[in-house]
């Protein structure tokens, strides 16, 4: 299979694209070279790469700072799945698209309501959010009008080795080895007491696949372990795993305006049509997290 990755320079993509090539894939790669959000470019790119399958990453993909960049992340997110999309129908045959939305489309839910299913309503509380949302009307939209072979997906939090320490577990390791190095007790956090629902990137990139391949055409899908985890025992582990004592002192610099108290997929309906289970266990990508920081911060290290 010929796949093309946009953001494939990112943290997911970077993982996708490595797991593509083990399985045999040929992966044409789209970074920030391509504007995705520039329809003569992108339009330009899809039709040099003829792939079979397009995983559309490419965004703007930072809740926090959607707030200080609404309209670009909106130009982004929205524009430019509109301009993939359209730029994939230009190819006979069209190859499947997955459009990567995000749980945070889903909002604030009530508690009788988890884990959250595909069919519950969109109630997006960040200019991220909310872009994501209409990303995904574009995408079903294509699907129903232009009856082109689209797989919508909604992964919860995927964390891994190489995200960036914008993200709060990467953030949190990375604060973690630096305090190592510094001999230091004391790490900044933020607000600890929201729950997520936390898989490996790479069970999620194997997930991406297992939908280009055996995915419902125009369905989207949660992408998830089922199981929320307090930010605050994430943090706790990452301290149980460090080379020095930890004190974890809250940073309000750190705390977020708005921020979803759970979130936690059902992930029946992607076991059901590939059979896709997460295989990672939390400690190891833990483990995994902090040996990244620790391998960037003192590359002397084996």
């Amino acid at each position: 299979m010929r796949a093309l990755v946009t953001g494939g320079g990112g943290f997911v993509g970077r993982h996708l694209g490595e797991h593509l090539r083990s399985v045999g894939d040929e992966v044409v790669s789209l970074d920030l070279e391509v504007d995705v959000a520039d329809p003569e470019a992108i339009g330009e790119a899809v039709r040099a790469a003829r792939p079979d399958a397009v995983y559309h990453l490419a965004a703007r993909s930072h809740v926090g700072q959607s707030w200080q960049l609404p309209a670009e992340v909106l130009r982004v997110n929205v524009l430019g799945t509109a301009g993939v999309l359209a730029a994939a129908r230009t190819l006979d045959p069209p190859p499947v698209v997955l459009a990567v939305s995000s749980a945070e489309v889903y909002g604030a839910v009530e508690p009788d309501q988890l884990p959250i299913a595909e069919s519950a309503p969109l109630r997006p509380l960040s200019p991220y959010a909310a872009s994501k949302a209409a990303a995904e009307q574009l995408a079903v939209q294509a699907h129903l009008g232009y009856h082109q072979p689209v797989v919508v997906v909604r992964p919860f939090n995927h964390i891994g080795p190489g995200q960036a320490p914008s993200f709060v577990v990467s953030a949190l390791a990375k604060r973690i080895v630096e305090a190592e190095r510094a001999g230091s007790a004391q790490v900044a956090v933020g607000r600890l007491t929201a729950r997520r629902d936390y898989t490996d990137v790479r069970d999620v990139v194997r997930a991406y696949r297992a939908l280009v391949t055996a995915g419902v055409r125009g369905a989207t899908y949660n992408v998830c372990s089922g199981r929320d985890v307090a930010v605050l025992e994430v943090a706790q582990r990452l301290c149980a795993l460090a080379e020095v004592e930890v004190e974890l002192v809250e940073d309000p610099e750190l705390v977020r305006e708005v921020d979803v108290p759970v979130l936690v997929g059902d992930g029946s309906r992607l076991r059901a049509d590939t059979g896709w289970r997460p295989r990672i266990p939390l400690d190891q990508t833990l483990a995994d997290v902090l040996a990244y920081w620790r391998a960037q911060l003192d590359p002397a290290l084996p």
